[in-house]
Parts: structure tokens; sequence; C-alpha cells
């Protein structure tokens, strides 16, 4: 992306025509054709699940919950979360600052309080809140990064669980010690929490970017393997056809 301190990744926007059946077929296809590391050159955590997970109360049993992450670029976030059994909408955007500031070129500053972040609204009869950090922590970002995710750097790309409560807060927390514990990982977790920070919807080119650009060489290099991560580490969880934002009535 933008910015000081990181590559660019501003969109040349090569929207493939692509329909979501045959993602994957398309994601290898671009990994071959552009003669780049196959879709595992990304390595995965297979990590446990938390011990401690929401309470289920019967009004939530019956509702959608969001969930608000950040880690690394959101194309690459959004695009795993697409693919979750239980997710009903995963949306681009900003987290952490003010409205004022929730503009892609103003965040790509590294100044703004803001991370790139994705929305996660997901069913909790299907998947509980758990289970989508267990995800988040295994297969969507390497949490041990600080300020940076494989070639991008700066506090945009933090690694940021934004608590919509403070029992998510919580069991965010837990789940970090309980890792941290049993060195899941080859160093310590750095992902912040945070409560009570508002989410702005990034812009339109940014939504559903990995789904329309499979042959974009960064979305080859650093997003795929991680689509393929899922499928691999989660076959339970994936789902084949990715929920887009631009499918949304």
């Amino acid at each position: 992306m933008m910015g000081s301190g990181h590559t660019s990744k501003r969109p040349t926007l090569v929207r493939a025509s692509a329909a979501p059946l045959g993602i994957a077929a398309l994601l290898l296809l671009a990994l071959g054709g552009l003669g780049l590391p196959t879709l595992h050159a990304e390595p995965a955590r297979v990590i446990p699940p938390p011990t401690t997970d929401e309470t289920m109360s019967p009004a939530a049993a019956s509702s959608s919950e969001v969930a608000v992450l950040a880690g690394g670029c959101f194309w690459g976030v959004q695009g795993v979360f697409q693919h979750v059994v239980g997710v009903t909408s995963a949306v681009s955007g900003y987290a952490g600052g003010i409205k004022r500031t929730a503009e892609y070129e103003t965040v790509s500053s590294g100044e703004t309080g803001h991370a790139e972040s994705v929305k996660i609204t997901f069913d909790p009869k299907q998947i509980s809140f758990g289970r989508i950090l267990q995800i988040y922590f295994s297969v969507a970002h390497d949490p041990t990064e600080l300020n940076r995710q494989g070639p991008d750097y700066g506090s945009q790309y933090r690694s940021a669980i934004f608590a919509q409560s403070p029992e998510q807060a919580a069991v965010g927390k837990q789940y970090i010690d309980q890792l941290n514990a049993a060195h899941a990982f080859n160093g310590p977790i750095v992902t912040r929490i945070e409560l009570n920070k508002p989410f702005f919807p990034a812009e339109s080119y940014h939504q559903d970017y990995l789904v329309r650009n499979p042959t974009n060489p960064y979305i080859a290099r650093n997003d795929a393997p991680k689509v393929s991560n899922l499928q691999r580490v989660f076959p339970e969880l994936y789902r084949v056809n990715p929920v887009l934002v631009s499918a949304r009535p």
C-alpha cells in the first residue's frame, strides 16, 4: 500500500471477472502463471481453540454478532473471512481513529491511529467469537509482527482486536495469554486489544479485492496463500463460495 515505510499496493485495478465458484482455481492459475511460490508459501500455525469463549445468551443465539479485526492489509483478512462458514458479511475498513481521517491516503500516512481492519458479521449459532479468533491468529496474519505484516509496515498494519464488548476483550486477552503460555508462536503475540473504537468502511474499490483481482501479484504472493491455508487447516469451516460485499442488497 502507499504511504511512508511500506511497499505500494495502491491498486491498478485489474478487475478479474471471476465467478466465486472458480476462485480457488483462479488463484492457482495466477500463482503458476506469474511464476510465484505455491499457495502454501505462507505458513499457518495449527493452534488450539481458546479455552475460554463467549457465553451465548438466548438473545445472542437468535441474532448476529460483529468482530472487528486488524492484521495487516485488509484485502487478505477480508478474503479469508469471506470464505468462513457462519460469516454473513466481511467489510474492509478502518478502526482506531476518527471519522474525518478514515480515508485510504490519509490512513496510509500511519499517523491517524487507524488500522486497516475488517468488520466481520457472523452467526454465533454456527461459529463462535473464539473460533473467529482462532482463524485470525492461525491463518489470517502473523500476530508476532509489530506494526507490520509481510512487506507492509506502519501502525496502520498493526495486529489488533477492536473488541465490541468487554466480554470480547476478555476472551481475546485470555486467548493471547493461553497461546503465549503454550509458546504457540516463535515469539510473543503483540496483538493489541482496543475497546470502544468505531469502524468506518473503506472505499468501494477495496471491497472484495482478493476475489476480483486474483492475478494481482501482491494478492498472489501475500493473500492467496491465506485462503488456501484456511481450507487446509480448517476444512470444516471453509466455504467455497465467498460472501461478497458486492452481492449485498
